[in-house]
């Protein structure tokens, strides 16, 4: 089978399929340690430099312009596909369980290939956020940082040394004005098919004959991601209990906008998942109490769901880092089918999730920073994977991008020892 092929049978708790051989996500750095430690380079990553919309683009002008040279324009990124440089510390190559194209980030090719990975699972290609975009722009420069608007009309600061995703210091929405205005100009309800982009006809003959899993939503869309984007972490905490009513009423055109757009995309498409992006939870748990999510969130997911769902969409996902155990059931009865990638630094435990509740689909769950311990420790926790694999609708893989401090030589025992987990299955 195909890594689509693979991908909907496991999802479908098919006790007979073969899970998808995939990674969440590779550092860049741990990539670049991995060349100097046996990974063959053959096909080097190469950081895609096109703006095409936020979920593919963001944050592509501060990855690919060469800060090292100052006052290089963004304009070259408007004209290149993708090109190689360096690896930042702070991109990550996408191997599978992550989607792409994502946040600028590189495909990875020499690991796929090393370990006969299965083909990524992709992000449709249309602007489900701001339309029409922002205009990239420097607003300030130093040898230690660059203050810019990204495309999504936030104002950032990326940190030349560290080179990890870049932190927000301004947002668009800040009152109902400012709402109002950005509603008008930048989330219409009467411009759906220009999201579409110029070469729609030729993307659905290539999304027909597709191999791979082909997904809806993806980062920064969710009902609580999303948000994020416009308000701020700590401006949306208080914003749900001083202006509820402006949430909602952002949420709403979100919905409505994603809906619609969806529409347009399965008229043409036949999609596989929708993938949703929160990150909605910590370290010590949801970032929002049940009563938060059940009144500003739930209504608008089982809305989402019933849609996906009443178009023959089966897996829907949420991607949420940290512990989200107070959050499946809620998650679950909103419609949700799935969470990912199950983060087991933060608590959570597949094992004791897959008992609590057999229905719902899982990836990830595996210690990423474990891997670096060695071989007796790898050992110690596949075990439990080999059981949550036997019970179906479950595809493993590292619970967040691979780090740096994992060397080339345990990753392989690691990677091996589960692929040989997969394919020994259903013997």
């Amino acid at each position: 089978m195909n890594s689509r092929e693979k991908f909907l049978e496991t999802m479908d708790f098919n006790p007979k399929a073969t899970p998808n051989k995939w990674e969440f996500g590779i550092w860049g750095a741990t990539v670049e340690r991995w060349y100097k430690e046996g990974l063959i380079k053959n096909n080097y990553p190469r950081v895609p430099t096109n703006i095409i919309n936020t979920t593919t683009s963001l944050y592509t002008a501060v990855w690919t312009r060469d800060w090292q040279k100052s006052k290089t324009s963004f304009e070259k990124i408007y004209k290149e596909p993708e090109r190689e440089i360096k690896l930042p510390k702070g991109i990550a190559t996408m191997a599978g369980g992550l989607y792409w194209p994502t946040q600028g980030f590189p495909l990875d090719n020499d690991i796929k290939e090393y370990f006969n990975l299965d083909s990524c699972q992709r992000i449709v290609c249309a602007e489900q956020f701001i339309y029409p975009d922002f205009e990239v722009k420097i607003l300030r420069e130093d040898e230690k940082y660059i203050d810019y608007i990204d495309i999504d009309g936030a104002t950032r600061r990326f940190s030349k040394s560290q080179q990890v995703l870049p932190g927000g210091l301004d947002w668009l929405v800040k009152d109902w004005d400012s709402w109002n205005k950005l509603k008008e100009e930048r989330l219409s309800l009467d411009n759906i098919k220009e999201r579409l982009p110029d070469n729609w006809a030729e993307l659905v003959e290539e999304y027909k004959n597709r191999d791979y899993p082909l997904a809806v939503g993806g980062y920064p869309n969710g009902l609580f991601g999303s948000l994020t984007h416009l308000i701020g972490y700590e401006n949306l905490f208080l914003f749900y209990y001083d202006y509820p009513d402006l949430v909602k009423d952002i949420l709403t055109r979100l919905t409505d906008i994603w809906i619609a757009l969806w529409e347009e995309i399965m008229a043409d498409v036949e999609i596989d998942l929708c993938n949703i992006w929160e990150d909605i939870s910590a370290g010590k748990g949801s970032m929002i109490s049940p009563q938060t999510f059940k009144e500003f969130l739930s209504p608008f997911y089982k809305k989402i769901c019933s849609f996906v769902k009443g178009k023959g969409v089966k897996v829907i996902f949420v991607d949420t880092d940290g512990d989200c155990n107070e959050l499946i059931p809620l998650f679950m009865e909103a419609g949700v089918t799935g969470l990912y990638p199950m983060e087991v630094s933060a608590g959570m435990d597949i094992v004791a999730v897959r008992k609590k509740y057999p229905n719902l689909q899982m990836m990830g769950g595996i210690p990423k920073s474990d891997i670096a311990l060695g071989k007796k420790r790898i050992d110690e926790f596949l075990e439990p994977v080999k059981w949550v694999l036997k019970q179906g609708g479950y595809i493993p893989f590292g619970d967040h991008f691979i780090p740096p401090e994992v060397p080339w030589e345990e990753f392989k025992y690691y990677r091996n020892k589960l692929n040989n987990m997969i394919d020994n299955l259903s013997k």
